[in-house]
């Protein structure tokens, strides 16, 4: 005996009862995503933009940095020096000012650069769009299950991934750069102090410079994998589509029924109008085209009322009904029909073929009154 066995094919689903994620974002997903601060942006862009400008600021600043260190060694060697004096409350004070100010102008230059780096890193990534969404309290965050999805979740195995790669690689560049220089340290025992900072200081920025290179590599490739990621994440299912089609566009249904009910109320409209008409041109089977003619006014024939088919038959049913002439022209009535919009007058091309006809009508009319 056979079994029959009935699955719920919605569970296989990878995204739940919606499906798997199969469709491009939409304009208005990604803009939605962004308005929450949702955007691709690494973090290792910052930092290599931090590290290569602040590299380039050392070498332009070091002789600024070296003449306000000179300063304010002399300045604490002149207070030292006048030791009688050096404790008092208001020379303390005086040189307690003096450090903060050099300090603000060695360090100044260097804040301004990480400012401008860091800012220029980000606008570079997500352009000028402040938003004040990602700073307000998500309390789904504090769920513990949630934060264990995200410990264990592809985005953090690929942090750490690259954090052992970061770890690796410059400590790499730091031995290489320090095993090149083993035969050199020797001969620091006959240098002076200034000669020790100067050697120190060039192997010490030929890192940083090598570490800088490093992480721009990092980031381009960090980048192009977070708009990959960020791609993947908005990406959405085929029913999601449909609701914000809805939710854009109105209920396919709903518009549906108004574009038919717009239908009949034209159609009820033209019947209307068509006793008016002073002739119809048919097809004679598939075509059914009204025209009116007022020579008052000086204007062009107009098109009042037109259909085909099952339209076309009810519009000669009508024209009979009030005695307006039916004339059976082919051409015309097909051309008619496919150029002239209803209310609409003939193109000139047409005057003298609708002239002649509408000439007969009249002397037509003329006889029978």
């Amino acid at each position: 005996m056979k079994k029959r066995l009935y699955y719920e094919l919605q569970f296989f689903a990878k995204e739940g009862p919606g499906g798997e994620k199969t469709e491009k974002a939409t304009p208005r997903k990604r803009e939605k995503a962004r308005e929450e601060g949702q955007i691709a942006k690494s973090t290792e862009v910052n930092t290599a933009f931090l590290l290569v400008s602040m590299f380039l600021g050392i070498k332009i600043f070091s002789p600024y940095v070296y003449d306000q260190l000179l300063q304010l060694f002399r300045y604490t060697y002149q207070m030292f020096s006048m030791r009688e004096d050096f404790y008092q409350e208001d020379y303390m004070g005086r040189w307690g000012a003096y450090l903060f100010q050099k300090t603000v102008f060695i360090l100044g230059p260097f804040l301004i650069i990480a400012l401008l780096a860091g800012i220029t890193a980000n606008f570079l990534q997500v352009g000028w769009h402040p938003t004040w969404k990602p700073l307000q309290p998500k309390w789904n965050r504090l769920s513990p299950l949630q934060g264990f999805k995200r410990l264990f979740s592809k985005r953090a195995l690929m942090e750490f991934m690259k954090s052992i790669l970061k770890i690796v690689i410059i400590g790499f560049i730091l031995y290489s750069s320090i095993k090149k220089e083993k035969n050199n340290i020797y001969l620091l025992y006959d240098m002076n102090v200034l000669q020790i900072v100067g050697y120190v200081g060039n192997i010490a920025i030929g890192m940083a410079l090598k570490v800088g290179i490093f992480f721009i590599f990092l980031a381009v490739g960090d980048f192009i994998y977070q708009k990959y990621e960020l791609e993947q994440d908005l990406k959405m299912t085929k029913q999601e589509l449909k609701e914000e089609y809805k939710m854009q566009e109105g209920n396919p249904e709903i518009k549906g029924k108004i574009r038919q009910k717009m239908r009949e109320i034209s159609m009820r409209r033209m019947m209307q109008d068509l006793p008016q008409a002073d002739v119809i041109i048919t097809n004679p089977t598939h075509f059914a085209v009204a025209i009116q003619y007022d020579p008052d006014t000086g204007q062009a024939p107009v098109v009042i009322a037109k259909g085909m088919n099952l339209v076309a038959q009810r519009i000669k049913e009508i024209g009979k009904e009030n005695n307006i002439q039916i004339v059976e022209n082919k051409p015309l009535a097909r051309t008619l029909y496919y150029t002239v919009d209803i209310g609409k007058e003939i193109p000139p091309e047409l005057y003298q073929t609708v002239a002649e006809i509408l000439a007969w009508v009249y002397q037509l009319k003329h006889r029978e009154g």
